[in-house]
This record gives structure tokens, C-alpha cells and sequence, in this order.
């Protein structure tokens, strides 16, 4: 019996729930369809489109080394995958699970349509640890507070472990026709992706190798290490995981087995790692059971809140030239990677929020665009926590001021210095507020405020205490606040 296995968010071969479940069946058609509308409001970004094109190409180099090959179609996938099942008289189509709802939505309708061709489509497997249907509050609903969730999550049983990938993989008698990865034009027509090229490696062994290297040296100061922008703290494996050249179970067993035969600081920081996957988790859980967040703030009272709308400042916000160096800077790592450090993705997402007071959506609208690791769970979570409208989410009165943020993770002004360039000769006691540096030391490291690098957009006292006001107007009560330290 041929069985098609569906690839999507799940570009590996190890692990594999549904492709090992078709390989112990009988021969095996691996497709994959190119094809944005099935995400609904969130096609894939720019970035991602560059991830997804050399991600596929590891994929079909990796399935022709066990004896198989990638089928690539582009179309509606009910009508690609009954045309591919018909080539090959295929009654069975497996694929791994996902919940974000268009894909949800998506995968009943396809469900249906194959059913009239007489073919079945099975799920098995996600790219999750847990079911975020399973997952449930004592009295039975969804969690919207991260604490509770995953000690539930670790009260269930541990995730099995990582699977190894099937030697060789049953080809069938003839292969139906498709194209290759170049014909899906995924690839920027006018090349802004030198920095994506330099800093990354999409695929299955790429994935693996960073993992081990994580777990080999930085997670041993991840609490501390995972803050600090300049320094290579955090695992960076955020893409590899949304795109499932990882899977998660293979994340959580490396670290098992670091803590293996160790205690204290050590298993401390591991354990602290394993909770973002935790968060990962949330995310998931939470868009799943609240669909409507993706777009729409969970918190329903934000609904009206006196969002701004300024064109020429949500520009200088996206190209880094808001003149808030650590605002900056992340927003330059951010075009010029695709990647930005955790710390600093919370700073630039309450500047935008809170500072210029503009709605979350544009931020996660920008950072879907620009994120090789973009997640719709992950990012919708993280973007609604900035704008203290989601599930667990930061309160909109605590708001981060940018120069004791810089100050307190980057006292050296490395990671200012990094990203921009134009800065790189200010003095360390005021890279993080040049304003205030004296003009003969300004003069000296090259700066013309205004002209090499621009003033501050808004000013920090007067867009605190508006945004508070807007709360207030909100909330039918005065709100107060300091700032974060």
C-alpha cells in the first residue's frame, strides 16, 4: 500500500511521527504543497519564504539519500494531494497535526474533499510536546497564566523519546510528477538576504548541531547569559522548531540528558531553557483554544483602547531610527538577520506599544515579515504580552525605558555598537542616551544628533505619562507607574 505523507511544518526526516507510522506500511510518497492561502490573514513573511526554499532543499537532499524523493506541487492541497494519490493509487494520506485555526480549518475541509475521492487523511503527531487541547484547568477550561499551565504540563507524563529517521524509505512503483523547490520562487527578487545567508543554515543536521552546541556550553548560564544581547546565551533554535527541522521531543531529551548525573546551578539554567519551550507551549495552547487572538486581543477591554496612527513614526520604529540606541539596534539586528534577541524584541515591542502608542498588530504585522522564527502562536502571544492585553501578559502601566534597559543588559554599549555603527565611538556612560552626552564628546566620537544619528522621536517622561493616560481612559481609573529597572 502507498501512503502519502503530507510535509508542512515538519521538515525532517528524525522523529517523525507520521512518516515512520506510512514507512511501516508499505511504500511512501513524500509532498509537499506550496500554497500561502491555506494560512488565511498570516501568509508566510519574506523571511521565511528564504528559510522555507533552503530548508525544502535540505529536506529532498536528505529523503534522495534514503532512497526516496520530495514530490512538490503548488495549489489548493485537497486537489494536489488527491491528484498525487490518484498517480500513485493511494488510499492514505498522513500528516502532522497543526493548531493554528486556518490550518485547523483547513485540514477538516481537505479531510472532507478526500473523502469523496476515497482517500484518508490521518493525523499523527505535532510539533508540540503536548496536546494543547489535552492541557485543561481543574475545571475543565483552557489556561491563560503560563505558572499553572506548565505545572500541569510536567505533572503529565514526560515526552517519549526522539525517534531515530528510517534508514531507507519504500519507493513506490512510479513516481508522480512535481517540481523542483526553485519553481516556487520562495527567493527575494532583489537580494536583501546577505545577513540571512551569513548567520544561518536552514535544515534537519544544521538544526541538530546547534542544539548540541547549546547544550554543551551556553545553557549552563542560560538564566543569566540569555539576557545580555551582546553574548551568545540564548539557542537560537526558535526557526529550526517552527519549521520542524526539530522536533521538540528531540529539544527536551537533550536536555534530559545534560541534567543527566548533574545538579544545581547547571541543572538550574537547563531547567530554566526547558521552560521556554514551556512558552512555546503556551503560545500554542493559548491561539488554539482562543482563536480569535491572532488578531484580536484577548483582554476584550483593549478592544478600545486610543490606539495612535503615525506613518513616519512607525517607519523610523521599523527601520531603527527611532534614536533610542537599544530600540535601534534591534530593530537593524532584526532587517539584517531576520533574528532578534529576546531581551530586545520586549524592549523595541513596549517602545512601540507604549512609547509611540500604536496597536500591537503593526509590530507582530512586522515581525511576521521580517522573523525567520516567526510562529503565529508564539508571535501573537509575544506581542499581546508587550501590549498587556493577552493571556499572562506584562500590565500595560509597566513600561520599559530604553536607557536603563540598555544600561542594565548592555553597560558596555557592545550590542548598541554592533548594530549601529554610527555610534560605535560614544562613550559608554551615554551610548544608551547620546543626547546627554556633552557636544565636545559627541564631536569627538563623529555625531551630529539630527544628522548622523536622529534625535530621539518621542520624548521618554511625555510618552509614559500618555500612555498611562490612555490606560486610564481605558480602565475608569487612574493608573500610575514606574519604570522598569
Amino acid at each position: 500500500m502507498t501512503t502519502l505523507v503530507w510535509f508542512r511544518q515538519d521538515l525532517r526526516t528524525s522523529d517523525h511521527d507520521a512518516l515512520l507510522d506510512a514507512c511501516a506500511r508499505g511504500a511512501v510518497v513524500p509532498v509537499f504543497i506550496w500554497y500561502p492561502n491555506s494560512e488565511g490573514r498570516w501568509p508566510i513573511g519574506g523571511a521565511q519564504r528564504w528559510w522555507l526554499h533552503h530548508s525544502l532543499l535540505r529536506l529532498a537532499e536528505d529523503l534522495k539519500s534514503r532512497g526516496s524523493r520530495l514530490v512538490i506541487r503548488t495549489g489548493d492541497p485537497a486537489v494536489e494531494l488527491a491528484s498525487v494519490a490518484r498517480a500513485c493509487a493511494a488510499k492514505r494520506v498522513v500528516c502532522s497535526r497543526r493548531y493554528e485555526p486556518a490550518a485547523m480549518a483547513d485540514e477538516e475541509r481537505i479531510t472532507e474533499v478526500l473523502q469523496k475521492s476515497g482517500v484518508e487523511l490521518c493525523r499523527i503527531g505535532s510539533n508540540l510536546l503536548f496536546d494543547p487541547f489535552v492541557i485543561r484547568t481543574q475545571t475543565g477550561t483552557a489556561y491563560k497564566v503560563f505558572t499553572p499551565f506548565w505545572r500541569a504540563c510536567l505533572t503529565r507524563p514526560a515526552p517519549e523519546a526522539p525517534r531515530q529517521a528510517p534508514a531507507t524509505i519504500p519507493a513506490p512503483a512510479t513516481w508522480p510528477a512535481g517540481l523542483e523547490v526553485d519553481a516556487l520562487q520562495l527567493l527575494p527578487e532583489i537580494p536583501w538576504d546577505a545577513g540571512l545567508q551569513q548567520m544561518w543554515i536552514p535544515g534537519e543536521a544544521s538544526a541538530r548541531a546547534r542544539l548540541l552546541a547549546f547544550v554543551a556550553g551556553p545553557i549552563g548560564q542560560y538564566s543569566l547569559q540569555r539576557d545580555i544581547p551582546g553574548a551568545h546565551g540564548t539557542s537560537m533554535l526558535g526557526a529550526h522548531l517552527h519549521f520542524g527541522e526539530l522536533s521538540p521531543r528531540e529539544a527536551w531529551h537533550a536536555v534530559q540528558h545534560a541534567i543527566r548525573g548533574r545538579a544545581g546551578e547547571f541543572t538550574a539554567n537547563a531547567e530554566k531553557f526547558r521552560a521556554e519551550l514551556g512558552w512555546r507551549e503556551f503560545g500554542a495552547h493559548v491561539l488554539a483554544n482562543f482563536p480569535r487572538t491572532a488578531e484580536d486581543p484577548l483582554r476584550i477591554d483593549f478592544r478600545k483602547f486610543p490606539w495612535r496612527s503615525n506613518a513616519v513614526e512607525l517607519r523610523a520604529w521599523q527601520r531603527g531610527r527611532t534614536g533610542y540606541p537599544i530600540v535601534d539596534a534591534g530593530m537593524r539586528q532584526l532587517l539584517h538577520t531576520g533574528w532578534m534577541h529576546n531581551r530586545v524584541r520586549m524592549v523595541v515591542g513596549s517602545f512601540l506599544v507604549k512609547h509611540l502608542r500604536m496597536d500591537w498588530m503593526h509590530g507582530a504585522r512586522w515581525f511576521w515579515d521580517t522573523l525567520v522564527d516567526a510562529d503565529l502562536a508564539s508571535n501573537t502571544l509575544g506581542w499581546q504580552w508587550a501590549g498587556g492585553c493577552g493571556a499572562d501578559a506584562a500590565p500595560y502601566f509597566r513600561i520599559f525605558n530604553p536607557m536603563t534597559q540598555g544600561k542594565k543588559f548592555d553597560p558596555e554599549g557592545a550590542y548598541v555598537k554592533r548594530w549601529v555603527p554610527e555610534l560605535a565611538g560614544v562613550p559608554a556612560e551615554y551610548i544608551h542616551a547620546p543626547w546627554e552626552a556633552p557636544p565636545l564628546a559627541l564631536a569627538m566620537s563623529g555625531v551630529t544628533l539630527g544628522e548622523t544619528y536622529p534625535y530621539p522621536i518621542v520624548d521618554h517622561a511625555k510618552a509614559r505619562a500618555a500612555a498611562l493616560q490612555a490606560l486610564s481612559a481605558v480602565s475608569g481609573k487612574s493608573v500610575t507607574a514606574s519604570d522598569d529597572v
